[in-house]
Order: structure tokens, then sequence, then C-alpha cells
């Protein structure tokens, strides 16, 4: 009877022990990876239910957004890498982080969010794609591409290797794989009495679309669905876009039709060519975010194995989105909705239960102050963004935001995109384009794509936008000289003025824009 009552008391002062340790585990600071990608837009995402979800092209991702909560309305402030990334770590809008185009940079006393995880007692690590040109020094370590890097055999600049720039190495194979591996790594030899913040960002799926060899079979018999927009849109956008005589769309490179003249010496035309040229791309690109879904698969088998799993934040997104046809354009840097549309996961057991969706609006700025609140600190000041931890925890936001802010400084670069600005609310989108740079001309020289001003009106077109995603979702019809919504574009221009003032993104030190805006305003 005694060794009964011994083995009794054993076994409970075990199962208290346990309970207790597994309560202690859920009380500790929660680990948080930021896993952010290059260019994956929504539609190339399956969990987003797009044209491309029937081709199952993220298995992974799609399984790490029915444990957590997936958002439906997240949007960047400025679709282009390095203003997106600068805003997602200071919290703050391009003007006030001095970050407006790709030539921007990001010091490292405004890295503030690496430094403010510091403070709450976390070791911080970015691995892969950094592109802010400034050394992450306010990073614990480092070990990050050169500007875009590349896909085989890429450098990385490494912390504890030399002076910046010059400390260098250089790993054999595909970034994505290199990329995972050096995350493991990390996390084998961490400091394991802190918890850790760590960026793990890929390079995938910016183009050019390189993948290994073990993708080449990849939807290779498939028919991928295309927008109908790639082929008609006799009503969509203004003189401002595309340009006097469609000036602006039919530049070689800004769109999928226009892809087939760089090669002269094919016989297709027409409708016929921008199909291939389209199958084409989208594979390459599928085949090169398909890599970084297999690639997850093994991080995430890792956290799992290594008991990391439940008490981890991870979240997935990309800097921004991407135009896959819609429009007939490609790449990014559009106020429209896959371009500035976001994918933004969060999976965190401890707090949030397994298929949870919101269309709670919110940006980029918003990701530094939520990840801090995660952490148990309090979004500070300086910061523009807000957290929505409520919303994660399943409450109400109080008071938040109508309207998301957006705007693009380049002008007429790369792919011709006029500079604009705007707001979206849930229902509609006001854009602006002002058709100038903010750069004044003699500093052109100065750049890299200076010759691509060659023989072309600096200037283009002002004009507005309308859209009315309710009943127009897919921008097909510029609403904005419909006499029906005139009400509504005078309340969403008093937003747009609202915001510009509150956000510091007024024209005040460009005097050209704005008088262009007060041109235009009440056009």
């Amino acid at each position: 009877m005694n060794k009964i009552i011994l083995l009794t008391s054993v076994l409970s002062l075990v199962f208290i022990t346990s309970c207790s340790k597994k309560a202690e585990d859920h009380s500790k600071k929660p680990n948080i990876i930021f896993i952010m990608t290059d260019d994956h837009t929504t539609q190339a995402i399956g969990a987003y239910g797009g044209r491309l979800a029937s081709l199952n092209p993220t298995p992974n991702i799609d399984a790490l957004a029915s444990e957590g909560m997936l958002f439906t309305s997240a949007f960047c402030t400025n679709s282009i890498c390095t203003p997106s990334r600068a805003n997602i770590l200071t919290g703050q809008y391009s003007q006030t982080n001095g970050v407006l185009d790709l030539d921007g940079h990001l010091d490292s006393k405004n890295q503030y969010l690496p430094q403010e995880m510091k403070k709450l007692g976390y070791n911080t690590a970015v691995i892969g794609k950094w592109h802010l040109f400034s050394e992450p020094a306010a990073f614990d370590y480092y070990k990050v591409l050169p500007e875009q890097g590349k896909y085989f055999d890429p450098d990385f600049r490494e912390k504890g290797k030399g002076s910046w720039p010059s400390n260098m190495v250089t790993h054999e194979g595909y970034a994505s794989d290199i990329i995972t591996d050096l995350t493991i790594d990390y996390l084998n030899n961490r400091d394991k009495e802190r918890p850790f913040f760590l960026l793990h960002h890929h390079k995938a799926p910016h183009g050019p679309f390189s993948r290994p060899s073990r993708y080449d079979e990849y939807l290779k018999n498939i028919e991928i669905p295309e927008p109908a927009s790639l082929y008609n849109q006799p009503y969509f956008g203004s003189e401002a876009t595309r340009g006097k005589n469609d000036s602006l769309i039919n530049y070689i490179g800004s769109s999928i039709s226009s892809r087939h003249r760089l090669h002269p010496s094919s016989a297709e035309d027409g409708d016929l060519a921008t199909h291939n040229t389209y199958q084409g791309y989208l594979k390459d690109y599928l085949g090169c975010a398909r890599g970084v879904d297999d690639n997850l698969e093994r991080l995430f088998h890792y956290l799992k194995k290594e008991g990391l799993w439940e008490n981890t934040v991870i979240i997935y997104t990309s800097d921004q989105g991407m135009m896959l046809g819609e429009h007939d354009f490609k790449d990014k840097r559009w106020m429209y909705e896959e371009s500035m549309r976001m994918p933004f996961i969060v999976h965190y057991p401890n707090m949030i239960k397994a298929k949870q969706q919101s269309d709670l609006l919110i940006n980029n700025t918003d990701f530094a102050p939520t990840m801090i609140e995660l952490a148990g600190g309090k979004t500070p000041d300086y910061m523009q963004g807000r957290s929505f931890i409520n919303t994660l925890e399943g409450k109400p936001e109080d008071n938040w935001r109508t309207a998301t802010y957006y705007r693009y400084w380049m002008h007429i670069i790369h792919h011709y995109v006029p500079a604009h600005f705007g707001i979206r609310t849930n229902r509609y989108k006001l854009i602006f384009y002002y058709g100038t740079f903010w750069r004044p001309k003699e500093e052109y020289a100065n750049f890299y794509w200076a010759d691509e001003y060659e023989g072309i009106d600096r200037n283009t077109t002002p004009g507005w936008e309308l859209y009315d995603l309710e009943n127009d979702p897919e921008e097909l019809r510029n609403r904005y000289n419909d006499p029906e919504y005139k009400d509504i574009i005078a309340e969403l221009k008093g937003q747009l003025k609202k915001q510009r003032q509150e956000l510091n993104e007024t024209d005040v030190y460009y005097p050209e824009i704005q008088s262009i805006i007060d041109a235009h305003w009440n056009d």
C-alpha cells in the first residue's frame, strides 16, 4: 500500500511539475520570425483563393495560414523594394524615414525595429535580402545579400567577417536553399537564454525568375489561368496612366503584350504572342516562388523538431504585391490592387486560433508596432503605424483607420510608371498622378537610370482615377468623371488631404509638385 501511495505521489508531482513547466514555457516572451519574400503577390498564394489557387502553388504557406490568421486587407504604402523595407523597419511613411525611392539608404541609427527589440531582451538577426544599402548594424547578427544579390552562388555580407561593405563571403548553390540553411544554422547556434527576433528574407521571387533544375518540369504542361484584362480593358485608366495615344503602356518592358518584341524574329503577333509570353512569364515566376515554399517546409520542420513551434510568432509577408498580367502589366509600383496589396499571415498557437481571417485595413507601417507589442513592449511615439495586436488576440481595435495612404515617388523610371499618391478605403480608391519626378533634372546624371530618360518627355499628363472596388474589384473602369460619384470624390479628397498633412506627406519641399497638385485639385 505504501508503495502505491508513494508511486501515486511521485506521478502527481511529475504531472504538477510538467504542467508548471508547460505554463512557464507559455509565459515566456515569444520568439519572432518575420519571413519576407520579394514580389510574392497574393494572387500567387493559394490561401488567398485567387485565379492561381487551383494550381496549389504554396501548400506550406497555405498550411501556415490555415493554422493562424490571414489578413485580406494588408497594403504597402510605397510599392517598391527599398522604401517598403524602410517603412517596415521604421514604422514610418517614406517622407518621414527619408527613403523615397530605390536609391534611398536607411542608416543604422534609423533601424528602429531591431533597436526596440533589443531593449526588450531579444537577440536580433537579419538573414537574406536587405536592399537598404547601409550596414544593418542595429542587428546583433546579419548575413545579407549585396543589393539584389544573385540566385546562384550568391555572395553575402556577414557581420564579423571584416568591415562593411568588404565583409563578403560566397556560398555555392541556390539562394533560397542557402538562405534557409543559414537561418537554421543561426538558430542552432543562437544564445538559447534569450528570445530571438529573426528577419528571414528571401530574394525570390524577384525577377529574373531563376530556379534550380529540379523545377524544370514544374507546371510544364499546365495552362495557367489568365486575367481578362490582359487582353481587353477599354475603359481602364486615364491619360495620366496610359499616356497620350497609349504611349506609356506601349514601352517595351512595361506590359506583358510588349515582351514578345524582345524577340523580333518571332512569327507570333497579337493575342497569341501575349498568351505565350504570359504562360512563360507565369511559369518562371511560380516556379521561383515554389522554391521558397518548399524551403519553408524545411524551416517549419526544424522549428517543430526543436520544440520552437508553439512559442514562436511566425509572420509571412512580401515587401509588396506584383502585377501578374492584370491590366497587361508586370512588376509593381502601381497603386492598383495586385501591386499595393501584401500577403500577411500570422501564426502563433499560444495566441491565435486556427482558421482566422481579418479584413482590418492595415499597412506596412503597422508591422513594427505590432511585433514590438507581441514582444511585450509599447509602440514608440516616433512610429506612425499602429499595433493591431488586439485583432490577433480576437478583440476589436479602437478607432482604427478607415483609409490607408499610398505614394509612389519615382516617375517614368524602369517600367515607366508615373508618380502618384492616393488613398484606399474598404470600398473606394482615389489616385492622383502628378506627372513629374521629385528630384530636380540636374541630379539625374548621378544615377544609373539616367539614360532611361533619353528621348522621353520627363513630364506626363496629370490626372485622377477613382475605382469602386465593390462594383469593380478588378479596377477596369475609372469613375472619376462619373457624376454619380461627385460627392464621394469630394469626401475622399478631404480624407486624402487630411492624411497627407497628418502623415508628413505633403509637398511643401517640392514646390513644382505642389503647384501641379494645386492646379488640378478641383479638376
